[in-house]
């Protein structure tokens, strides 16, 4: 017990470390280069500068963003690996992303004629909407399917249906929207304002900690649902609010950043991994603080690989991802044949 714990405590220490090193790493990188006397005067004495428009309006929402999101996006793949009781679940891996990408192209479509920028609010209802009609084809063919191989063979077919319903409603938008729109198809932190993390962060830090309080009944459904209705536990409510948060927090990616790749898959797992424990009062919020370090790191190689020039995140956090999801993939293959 004293080790589980002096793990767990050496875990999150690494991960606090490694969350303030990505912050100072992602402000002081980029085109400008700033030293960090100069951060320091700009961030805490609000000095007034050229380069403090860089600091306030460029790097931190961006960093920021990435922070929140990628907690986000962590947390909505842990509970859907507890729904569906299987490491490789995801919202990106389930089809769940692209239905919120599908419905959020088809209202900025129908709605650029009407007005200049679509409203945060609709965007956020238009993604969740997405993510419930997705997630409920999902449930649905779950019902029918015993194998999850064949899950993740519809949950692909799931992603290239709405692709293919996005990139045929993308050509009737204007010009403008069709940049906008495939540069946001390809997930991306670029964009980000203060208006976007304040809004993302009041909706994703209750949703959170939501998750953080239903860490018991999530322990107790680990191992099973008679189990789990013998501590008193509602399966059918738990299951719907397991359901409706991890399709929130989806939701709210995908309006704010665009579909972001893997992520739900491979950081619950490597958090797993470096705890050596399931137990999810510990596992949630290192899978939160994760998340958030892991899409910062990625979006900071995005801005400086090919700098000037930025990468989509997307792309990242699909070379690392994908990988994993092959391994989780090989190994259960195997340990089912064992």
């Amino acid at each position: 017990m004293k080790s589980k714990k002096a793990r767990a405590a050496l875990v999150f220490a690494l991960l606090i470390f490694m969350f303030f090193a990505a912050v100072v790493a992602n402000v002081n990188t980029g085109s400008v280069k700033l030293s960090p006397a100069q951060i320091a005067r700009i961030i805490f004495l609000r000095e007034d500068s050229a380069d403090s428009i860089i600091i306030w309006k460029l790097r931190l929402p961006r960093l920021l963003t990435a922070s929140v999101l990628g907690g986000a996006l962590a947390l909505s793949g842990l509970l859907l690996q507890t729904f569906f009781r299987n490491p490789v679940a995801g919202p990106f891996v389930l089809g769940i992303s692209s239905g919120a990408k599908m419905l959020l192209a088809v209202v900025t479509i129908v709605l650029s004629g009407h007005m200049t920028r679509v409203p945060i609010s609709v965007t956020v209802v238009a993604s969740f909407v997405g993510s419930m009609l997705s997630m409920m084809f999902v449930l649905l063919i779950s019902g029918r399917v015993r194998s999850m191989s064949m899950l993740l063979v519809v949950g692909i077919m799931i992603s290239y249906i709405c692709s293919a319903v996005t990139d045929f409603l993308i050509n009737f938008a204007k010009e403008a929207d069709i940049v906008n729109l495939t540069h946001w198809s390809l997930g991306s932190f670029s964009s980000s304002t203060w208006n976007d993390v304040i809004v993302s962060a009041s909706i994703v830090i209750p949703a959170s900690v939501f998750v953080f309080m239903m860490s018991k009944p999530i322990a107790a459904y680990a191992l099973g649902e008679g189990y789990a209705l013998t501590m008193g536990v509602n399966v059918k409510l738990f299951r719907a609010l397991l359901i409706l948060t991890s399709s929130i927090l989806s939701a709210v990616v995908t309006a704010f950043a665009g579909p972001i790749s893997f992520v739900g898959v491979a950081v619950p797992h490597i958090t797993r991994m470096m705890l050596g424990t399931s137990e999810p009062k510990t596992l949630i919020p290192a899978s939160f603080l994760c998340g958030s370090v892991f899409c910062m790191i990625c979006d900071l190689f995005a801005r400086t690989a090919l700098s000037p020039a930025d990468l989509s995140v997307g792309t990242v956090t699909s070379a690392v991802g994908a990988p994993i999801v092959i391994w989780l993939m090989a190994r259960r293959r195997s340990g089912e044949e064992g």
